[in-house]
């Protein structure tokens, strides 16, 4: 492939860092093994919450084919892989006794990368909450500070002499405001979410202290799913919906992390929740600031509906990706320049990709076109941005393997490697040869 056919790069940092990122409940599989406990997303998943009965029970089975995963990220090239610890399996009932199987697990993945030449960026929380801790009230009961950060206690004491990048949730605005332990999106569970929204930002806070007095030379950050919310339409209605949910979903979380303060829109609300300290005990140092983009979201007035908003229709037109997704490489690039404004820490994608449902040819081979043209945009984006000083400093693509994407089971795709679920074989895509030339072509700059 020549490396014209590449996204520019020039503005990019020389010690950029390009990877690739998953999760623990999406590939992992093995769920009855070794000691692991169930997580909320296991009694999801068997209560027939998700599309076409899927469940997590082998996904990917990771657990067992780790060895062939390193292997394919190092034929990719990348310099980092951000993976997540399943809480339930190092902790099978949230808190107390741990599970030497479990632990022992991720000393052997930790193990294979540094060998591979691959840093491991460990991610303490993508979703998967031990459901004997939701049973005890989840992230509304003021406790999941304290089980959290004995939680990341365990995790930083084992891992940390070899792991030295440590997020500590994953997209908090999104798990918390689709949380199903909020039961109904009426406007009368409202208060249950301002309550998990502190009660995870004082985890988050807890945790980076934890971390930074277990591990030596340690680097910090929170990922957050950062979207731009825009109307639907051009009614007051419609903008006032936007602006709201752009608060929660963009703003909850970093503003008190990174500023010590939640958005003006939030705080009466709040304020029933917070104690004495409670800004101080979250704005903690921070390292970086982890960042997932994929697309806007567009929003109509729901007066009915939890926040007063529901997603409304998309401009006729715009470019979709298959799963009707927008494709906008500028909103990309105006969000990297919104986050280095508002924020001043260091940008890490942690999360950029292309959903689709793409299968084989008659050749076997999965050449989807549709993605290697996303991600070039995107790229090209992101090096828009970086020249014009927004630091930046890595890139990681969702996912290395298609997975399963949570409601929507396996029936979305969004890996460079395609997953044969039954056969479990791997296939790599069009898409990671191109990343895999990128790659090599930024190294030979």
């Amino acid at each position: 492939m020549a490396i014209s056919e590449f996204p520019s790069i020039a503005g990019l940092r020389p010690d950029f860092i390009w990877g690739v990122s998953t999760s623990s409940f999406q590939i992992e599989g093995a769920a009855q093994e070794d000691g692991r406990g169930p997580s909320i997303w296991d009694t999801y998943c068997h209560d027939g919450a998700v599309r076409n009965h899927d469940t997590g029970d082998v996904a990917c089975d990771h657990y067992h084919r780790y060895r062939e995963d390193v292997a394919l990220m190092k034929a990719l090239g990348v310099q980092a892989y951000r993976f997540s610890v399943a809480w339930p399996r190092v902790l099978p009932q949230g808190r107390g006794t741990a599970n030497e199987a479990g632990l022992a697990f991720y000393d052997r993945l930790i193990d294979e990368l540094l060998a591979a030449g691959i840093a491991p960026w460990l991610c303490l929380y993508h979703w998967d909450l031990p459901q004997a801790l939701e049973d005890a009230g989840g992230w509304l009961n003021r406790e999941s500070v304290t089980w959290f950060a004995d939680y990341t206690r365990l995790v930083a004491a084992r891992y940390g002499d070899r792991v030295k990048r440590f997020a500590t949730f994953n997209e908090p605005s999104i798990f918390s405001l689709f949380s199903r332990s909020l039961g109904t999106a009426g406007r009368s569970r409202e208060d249950d979410l301002h309550r998990m929204i502190h009660h995870v930002n004082l985890a988050h806070g807890a945790a980076v202290d934890v971390l930074r007095n277990t591990v030596s030379d340690v680097s910090v950050g929170c990922i957050h799913n950062y979207q731009p919310c825009l109307p639907s339409s051009s009614s007051e209605a419609d903008a006032a919906a936007a602006a709201r949910l752009n608060t929660y979903w963009n703003n909850a979380f970093p503003d008190p992390q990174c500023l010590g303060e939640y958005p003006a829109a939030m705080r009466p609300a709040l304020a029933p929740h917070i104690q004495p300290g409670d800004l101080a005990r979250i704005r903690r140092p921070l390292d970086w600031f982890g960042l997932n983009h994929y697309s806007p979201v567009y929003v109509t007035a729901k007066p009915d509906a939890m926040l007063g908003y529901d997603f409304g229709d998309k401009p006729s037109g715009i470019a979709l990706t298959p799963i009707g997704w927008p494709i906008d490489p500028a909103a990309f690039g105006e969000t990297l320049r919104t986050v280095h404004r508002r924020y001043g820490l260091p940008i890490y994608v942690l999360e950029n990709g292309y959903g689709d449902a793409l299968q084989p040819d008659q050749a076997g081979a999965v050449v989807d076109s549709g993605r290697i043209a996303f991600l070039r945009a995107y790229v090209e984006a992101m090096n828009a941005a970086a020249a014009d000083g927004v630091d930046i400093r890595g890139y990681f693509i969702w996912s290395l393997l298609d997975n399963l994407e949570w409601d929507s089971g396996y029936s979305i795709r969004f890996g460079l490697v395609y997953v044969d679920y039954a056969s479990l074989r791997r296939v790599p895509k069009a898409s990671f040869d191109w990343y895999a030339g990128l790659i090599k072509a930024v190294h030979q700059r």
